[in-house]
């Protein structure tokens, strides 16, 4: 039996926009990824519409440079009353070498809302 290959929940081809002073990808449009594709995550356990309510541990193993296509992969850790928890995996896919890289990895934590706001129970 073999595996199926992952997908994941986005993928983005990083532009020049997104660079700081160094040439590389600024870590805060990364992150902002990494919350979007825990979204999805959570969409997909079936919540309606949700909030971040936290984002465990950042550590960048490798930059991202101008040019790669990055692969946000999600996880449903654990599904609560109202939230859940989804892990996210970033790979970049290097567009000069074809190598791919760990980039990071967060655990990012999502509550399910109503239209007001409120925190709602998940569907079982």
């Amino acid at each position: 039996m073999t595996d199926a290959p992952r997908e994941p929940a986005i993928r983005v081809l990083m532009m020049p926009r997104d660079t700081n002073h160094r040439g590389t990808i600024f870590g805060g449009v990364v992150l902002s990824h990494i919350d979007q594709a825990g979204a999805v995550g959570a969409l997909k356990a079936g919540c309606a519409q949700v909030v971040t309510v936290a984002m465990d541990k950042v550590e960048f193993h490798q930059p991202v440079m101008v040019g790669d296509l990055v692969s946000f992969y999600a996880e449903i850790l654990r599904k609560g009353r109202t939230s859940v928890t989804v892990r996210v995996e970033v790979e970049a896919l290097r567009r000069a070498t074809g190598d791919k890289v760990t980039v990071t990895s967060a655990d990012v934590t999502f509550v399910n809302v109503d239209d007001a706001g409120r925190p709602v129970p998940l569907p079982r």
